[in-house]
């Protein structure tokens, strides 16, 4: 199976996020096992660099401890949730 592309990370995290109640975020892990069954643990930076490209874009928030985290900096778990 071949790997996604950026465009479908990104449209997965939105679509992930479409399904919660507002403010609500789900984590990297949740796309990366919708996509990657067995082999999940390989799109996780994927994942990661695809919300990075939807918050440049305005479009999500990455959180740490419920609070918005610049992604260049931010070193950890993350959660990410709608604008």
């Amino acid at each position: 199976m071949a790997a996604p592309s950026e465009k479908q990370l990104r449209q997965s995290i939105l679509d992930l996020l479409a399904e919660r109640r507002e403010g609500a975020t789900i984590c990297p892990s949740e796309v990366a096992r919708a996509l990657g069954g067995e082999q999940w643990r390989d799109l996780m930076e994927p994942v990661r660099e695809a919300a990075r490209g939807l918050r440049s874009d305005g479009r999500v928030e990455i959180t740490q401890g419920g609070e918005a985290v610049d992604p260049a900096t931010v070193r950890g778990p993350i959660r990410i949730r709608l604008v």
